[in-house]
C-alpha cells in the first residue's frame, strides 16, 4: 500500500509545529535557530555581557592627565623640525649645483635647534617626562614618589623663573645697546627675546604639574589585579 506523499508532508509540518522552541546557547544575544529559519520578527535578547570589559577604568579621569593645551609645543616642534629639514636640503642643493653656499643660515640653523630644545624641555615637564634617576624617583612607597615628583617640579619651575626673569634685562641690553649678530647682521634681540619667552613657558608647564601631582590620589592600599577565574 502506497501513501500520500502530500499527507505525510502534512503529517511533517504538524509534528514540527506541536515542538517546543529550543534556544540557541552559544551566545547571549542570538536568536532561537527555529526563529533563523521564520519570516517574522524574532525577539532578541537584551542583556548585555557581564565581565571586566564593561567595568569603568579607573584612570578615566585622572586628574594627572596631561593639558590639551600641549598641541602648542607639538605644532612648534613640527615647524621647527621642517625649518631644519628645508633649511639643510636648500643647503645641499645649492652646494651640490653650484660654487655657493648657504653658510649664513647656519646662524639660523644655531637658533632653531635651540629653540627646539626648549620647547622639547617645556612638552617634557608637562608630560612628567624628563631624565631622572630611576632608584629614587621610582622607588619605595606610592606617598614617595609623589612628593619627589612635586619636589622635581618645584624646582624646575623655580630654576626657569629666575633665568626668565634674568634673561629679560639680557634683552634689554641687547635692544638698548643695538647689538647685531656675526653672521647675519640682524638685531641680536631678535634671537635672545625667545630665551625669556620659552622659560616663561616651562615654568608655567613645571607649575601646572606641580598642581596635578597635589591633587592625585594615592591609594597604597589597593590590592594588585588578579587574574579572573573561570
Amino acid at each position: 500500500m502506497h501513501s500520500n506523499p502530500s499527507h505525510n508532508r502534512k503529517r511533517r509540518l504538524q509534528r514540527s509545529a506541536s515542538r517546543p522552541l529550543v534556544h540557541n546557547t552559544a551566545g547571549q544575544g542570538d536568536p532561537p535557530i527555529p526563529c533563523l529559519f521564520s519570516s517574522s520578527p524574532c525577539p532578541m535578547s537584551s542583556s548585555s555581557p557581564q565581565g571586566p570589559a564593561t567595568d569603568a577604568l579607573p584612570g578615566a579621569a585622572s586628574p594627572e592627565a596631561e593639558p590639551r593645551s600641549l598641541r602648542l609645543e607639538d605644532w612648534l616642534t613640527v615647524i621647527v623640525m621642517a625649518a631644519l629639514a628645508l633649511i639643510t636640503f636648500a643647503n645641499v642643493l645649492v652646494r651640490y649645483f653650484t660654487n655657493s653656499s648657504f653658510a649664513w643660515t647656519e646662524e639660523i640653523s644655531v637658533f632653531l635647534m635651540i629653540a627646539l630644545a626648549l620647547i622639547a624641555g617645556s612638552a617634557a615637564v608637562a608630560r612628567d617626562q624628563h631624565i631622572r634617576i630611576e632608584y629614587f624617583a621610582e622607588g619605595g612607597s606610592a606617598v614617595r614618589s609623589k612628593r619627589l615628583s612635586m619636589l622635581g617640579a618645584a624646582t624646575v619651575a623655580l630654576l626657569f623663573g629666575v633665568i626668565a626673569v634674568l634673561s629679560v634685562r639680557v634683552v634689554w641690553d641687547d635692544y638698548s645697546f643695538g647689538e647685531t649678530s656675526p653672521g647675519i647682521g640682524v638685531p641680536q634681540w631678535w634671537y635672545s627675546i625667545w630665551l625669556p619667552v620659552f622659560s616663561a613657558l616651562i615654568t608655567a608647564r613645571a607649575i601646572g604639574l606641580f598642581i596635578r601631582r597635589s591633587r592625585s590620589t594615592v591609594n597604597d592600599a589597593a590590592p594588585a589585579p588578579q587574574d579572573a577565574q573561570p
